[in-house]
């Protein structure tokens, strides 16, 4: 009788356990969210411009640069995002060359992350009553920065941008925190004045 019994009970367990085929659960990435942006006017002392930022970015870091003209770096830290904005002004003044070369170099340091990027989106951005002139480039896949742009009023300056993240680049994870800096890139780009 006991052996009947485990054998009922042998026989339960395998019915029941086979109900369902068994499916692999998808990755979870975590659904992250951010404050609502609140921007505020840079104006810093030495640049010949002004932009809005996101007070988000708690350390904004300036420093002079070596160059043929007048140069300055301008970095934005995001530490909650694990992020950085980095902005190069160059000073064109007046000499052609000097903005042909830029153009060039800035056009050539986004296509180097072709190999690890799965598309790069341009958009072009036109401000004539501000007298800026640029290019924003998306940047899809696990390339090292996610967005660059640069902006020029075509005579005098010249500005690079890009956004770096310091951790192993993985699309898919840092999206949410890319799709949120892109619109302070963008923001960046559009309230951006020459100081007269």
């Amino acid at each position: 009788m006991k052996q009947n019994l485990f054998f009922i009970i042998l026989i339960l367990i395998a019915f029941s356990g086979c109900a369902e085929d068994p499916t692999p659960k998808p990755k979870a990435y975590l659904a992250l969210e951010y404050p609502e942006a609140i921007y505020k006017t840079e104006d810093i002392a030495k640049m010949p411009f002004t932009f809005e930022r996101n007070i988000m970015g708690k350390d904004l870091r300036t420093k002079t640069l070596k160059g043929e003209t007048t140069s300055y770096g301008i970095t934005i830290e995001y530490p909650k995002l694990k992020g950085t904005i980095y902005l190069t002004y160059k000073a064109i003044n007046g000499n052609n060359s000097y903005l042909k070369t830029y153009l060039k170099n800035a056009q050539n340091f986004t296509q180097e992350h072709t190999q690890k990027a799965d598309a790069i989106d341009e958009f072009e951005y036109l401000n004539p009553e501000r007298s800026v002139y640029g290019m924003f480039y998306d940047v899809g896949g696990n390339a090292a920065s996610q967005s660059q742009f640069y902006v020029t009023d075509s005579i005098n300056h010249f500005i690079t941008g890009s956004l770096y993240f310091y951790a192993k680049p993985n699309y898919d994870s840092i999206l949410p925190a890319a799709h949120y800096l892109q619109k302070d890139i963008r923001r960046i780009m559009e309230s951006l004045e020459w100081k007269k």
